[in-house]
């Protein structure tokens, strides 16, 4: 194994960079100006000692742990065990989240029996719509098949910045610049998500939150400065 290799899987320099990496993230939000929208409401919901299911688009994932209140409840935040999304896990766990890595080697109902015994526990659980590997803006069931098995709301969540680097990743990955102006908003998701759900109705439910977590982040762009953009299509590395 070649030493960059070696010094690449170090966990101790990964927790290390990941220290950096959250460090930064705390500057940026600390030199700007942030307005924040719809928190009541989840916080009101985490006093009722229940916990929700979070969700939020990829793009936007940096600033999670910003958009969930700590001192009213206990997260879990779903990340990839690919390498990006290890260090984004361990960004989370210097937050004081609870990382719960996804791996093509565990089973989906294996995931989802992991996810739901932990808001038993009472967790909540974060996870991105478009998931791990997109394709970007296009929201997955699990959100849905989560909420129904755990008889537990959906809260749509997204932050926003302006100026923004842009990563030049699959989803366009979101980063805050210091000294910015940007936006945090959360909405409860009005849709009900009953017990039992056939094929149809959980595809008409998965559209709703497509558009519903659409209509979030476009507040937070909005409430940020940001031109509105086509879906997925936000090509600039600056703005």
């Amino acid at each position: 194994m070649s030493l960059r290799k070696r010094i690449a899987d170090s966990e101790g320099f990964n927790r290390a960079v990941a220290r950096l990496l959250a460090g930064y993230l705390r500057f940026a939000v600390r030199t700007s100006r942030w307005e924040r929208r719809g928190f009541e409401a989840l916080r009101a919901h985490l006093r009722s000692g229940d916990p929700a299911v979070v969700v939020l688009w990829h793009q936007r994932l940096i600033m999670a742990p910003y958009l969930f209140d700590l001192d009213l409840g206990k997260i879990c935040a779903l990340s990839s065990d690919r390498r990006a999304g290890r260090m984004a896990g361990r960004i989370y766990e210097v937050f004081g989240f609870q990382n719960v890595p996804m791996s093509a080697a565990k089973r989906e109902v294996a995931l989802s029996r992991d996810v739901l015994g932990r808001m038993r526990d009472g967790y909540s659980v974060g996870v991105a719509a478009d998931g791990t590997t997109g394709p970007a803006r296009r929201a997955k069931t699990v959100p849905i098949v989560w909420a129904r098995a755990a008889q537990r709301p959906i809260f749509l969540v997204a932050y926003a910045s302006r100026p923004a680097l842009l990563l030049p990743t699959w989803d366009r990955q979101m980063i805050p610049l210091p000294f910015s102006r940007g936006a945090l908003v959360i909405r409860r998701w009005e849709e009900e998500v009953p017990r039992k759900l056939s094929e149809e109705a959980t595809e008409a439910l998965r559209a709703k939150l497509d558009s519903a977590l659409d209509a979030v982040t476009e507040e937070a762009d909005r409430l940020a400065g940001r031109k509105r953009t086509p879906r997925g299509n936000e090509t600039t590395a600056a703005d």
